[in-house]
């Protein structure tokens, strides 16, 4: 069954980046492999899930210059949680920065947030669905 598997975020530099998503977001850190060029593939992902971020660093203006800007100041990531109440503290103690306070909406309780070049991602608890 076809799924997407990696999506590629534009980073300043590896180590930091490495740091903030398996540090104060709490990813697993699935691959770092030196590309013998001054490249690595860097790959993190949130523990259980299956989809993953590639840590891709910027080489020349035009990436850096996307680098935080990725989705044009949208909300361009999701993630996903089964407590919401916990991962918003944790994420809120170990310095994540929340654009906004948490709400409850229909389809679940989010809060807009920051990662550390300014790209907002949402956490958020889906509503059950009855089936």
């Amino acid at each position: 069954m076809p799924h997407i598997a990696l999506v590629t975020l534009v980073v300043r530099d590896y180590d930091e980046a490495i740091a903030f998503y398996t540090g104060p977001l709490g990813f697993e850190l699935v691959e770092d492999t030196d590309r013998g060029d001054g490249s690595r593939w860097v790959v993190v992902r949130p523990r259980g899930s299956e989809a993953a971020v590639l840590l891709a660093r910027a080489t020349d203006d035009g990436q850096r210059a996307s680098v935080g800007a990725q989705t044009g100041g949208r909300v361009g990531f999701f993630l996903h949680t089964d407590d919401f109440a916990r991962d918003h503290a944790r994420m809120t103690a170990a310095g994540v920065r929340f654009l906004e306070e948490p709400r409850h909406e229909p389809y679940g309780s989010v809060a807009v947030f920051e990662d550390l070049y300014g790209n907002h991602w949402d956490l958020l608890q889906p509503t059950p669905t009855a089936s």
